[in-house]
């Protein structure tokens, strides 16, 4: 910076001067008079000109660039599944995290000839389901798929249901139980959707998903078509469990669970880890709870 460079070469000492020059060397007071005054009058209209560049270079903070990120542009953390922070759903911060957040090698591809966008109406899934799990919060449910994809509302619902009572799932808690409902007011609505119509979705909350990702906002766990179709890499022969993921790790978000990390090498990944963004040792896991009823977690994301 032009005040580092001002900084980095101070006037010359007074000492200096003092010692240089005849008038000096003869010590008679009459004669330093003239060159000393004349010195301190130089000094001073130097410091001056310093000041005045110096105030002149120096950015002021209507010009910063220090703003918050969170400010500037929505956390796409996205993702891993997408994801939020102990957000309770409700909340757009809850679910910045709510975010997929992060793009995986190969994950841009439509994948299965998925459309990119759709009409933005849906079929909601009829009938419903028994009560799973014996927690005292009872939370009921909807599924819905976007109007003219290939995958019918039945289906997804069944798939929903199948992992929502896996006795390793969020059950496992002690405090929550679920039923799929058909109509009135459910607690949260499951969408699968194509990425045009999850952008839309999600952007209202202020959340970038890149037509990429999943997200969970408000009311809604938004399952992208392009995530529900190939999956990732490290799921690639099993789409299944990845989908069970997708479902864990949105639903772990309108829960209240926040993104975590790998708690070690060879330990299973907790499904609040963005595991699309990488194992980090951990081993696939796409459960929330193993058999013997503990929860799969490690380190709070920062």
């Amino acid at each position: 910076m032009t005040t580092t460079a001002h900084r980095g070469q101070p006037p010359t000492p007074r000492s200096h001067r003092r010692r240089s020059g005849p008038a000096h060397a003869d010590g008679r007071g009459r004669k330093r008079k003239g060159p000393l005054l004349g010195g301190v009058a130089a000094f001073a209209v130097l410091v001056s000109f310093t000041t005045l560049v110096i105030n002149r270079t120096t950015p002021t903070d209507s010009g910063s660039d220090d703003r918050p990120a969170a400010a500037a542009r929505p956390s796409r953390s996205a993702p891993d599944e997408p994801s939020k922070t102990p957000d309770r759903s409700v909340k757009p911060s809850s679910t910045a995290a709510g975010a997929e957040h992060s793009k995986e090698p190969g994950a841009g591809t439509s994948g299965m000839g998925a459309p990119s966008s759709g009409p933005g109406t849906f079929t909601t899934a009829g009938g419903g389901s028994g009560t799973v799990g014996r927690g005292s919060r009872l939370l009921r449910y909807e599924v819905v798929v976007e109007d003219g994809l290939k995958q019918s509302a039945a289906d997804v619902a069944k798939q929903v249901e199948g992992i929502l009572a896996d006795p390793r799932g969020w059950t496992a808690d002690g405090e929550s139980a679920f039923r799929r409902v058909t109509g009135g007011t459910p607690d949260f609505v499951v969408r699968l959707a194509t990425p045009g119509t999850v952008d839309k979705i999600c952007g209202r909350f202020g959340l970038d998903t890149g037509g990429e990702v999943n997200c969970s906002v408000g009311k809604d766990v938004v399952v992208n078509l392009r995530r529900w179709l190939p999956a990732t890499p490290v799921y690639a022969r099993d789409v299944a469990a990845y989908r069970a993921l997708i479902i864990n790790h949105e639903v772990g978000h309108f829960l209240g669970h926040s993104h975590v990390t790998c708690p070690g090498a060879g330990k299973p990944a907790p499904v609040m880890m963005q595991q699309i963004k990488g194992m980090h040792g951990c081993v696939p896991n796409v459960w929330p709870y193993d058999r013997e009823g503990r929860l799969i977690t490690g380190p709070a994301v920062p």
